[in-house]
């Protein structure tokens, strides 16, 4: 059997997924209370419940994929002290790349981004650095081969 994906979310991304749930659960139910468009219109299919049908297996995919992140989630939380020299998920990390520092932190893919210094640890330069240590190199082909020299890690989850 295949094992089930996980998704890796800080307590603040685990909310937001739960109010999100909340919130189609409750627009769902919004929408099935009033009245239901009925499915012909003389003898025509009506455009208006055509429209409504989308709309619920819109929302039903949605509240079905959120179920399955929820069922499936860890908790980012800082490693032990001991560990804490070492870049795992919830590191925030200063490297140098080409004589330019650069920081930013590793987080599961929900919650991933680039724009605010939050990489997914399953991209290319998250999944490289993982479990390495202040000093090393990590190099990164995606695409083009780029050298990362960590300069610092900081933990700071929770």
């Amino acid at each position: 059997m295949e094992e089930e994906k996980r998704y890796y979310l800080t307590k603040e991304g685990l909310e937001k997924i739960k109010k999100e749930y909340e919130d189609l659960k409750q627009i769902k139910l919004a929408k099935t209370k009033g009245d239901v468009p009925r499915v012909l219109q003389s003898e025509d299919l009506n455009a208006e419940y055509l429209a409504f049908q989308e709309d619920m297996g819109f929302l039903d995919s949605r509240i079905t994929e959120l179920e399955h992140i929820l069922k499936n989630t860890e908790i980012i939380k800082n490693p032990h002290k001991d560990k804490q020299n070492a870049i795992g998920l919830g590191a925030t990390v200063l490297v140098d790349v080409n004589g330019q520092s650069d920081e930013f932190t590793i987080i599961g893919t929900l919650e991933a981004n680039p724009v605010l210094g939050k990489i997914s640890n399953e991209s290319p330069v998250g999944r490289a650095l993982l479990g390495h240590k202040i000093g090393e190199e990590v190099a990164v082909s995606s695409p083009v081969k780029t050298v990362y020299k960590i300069k610092k890690i900081k933990y700071r989850i929770g």
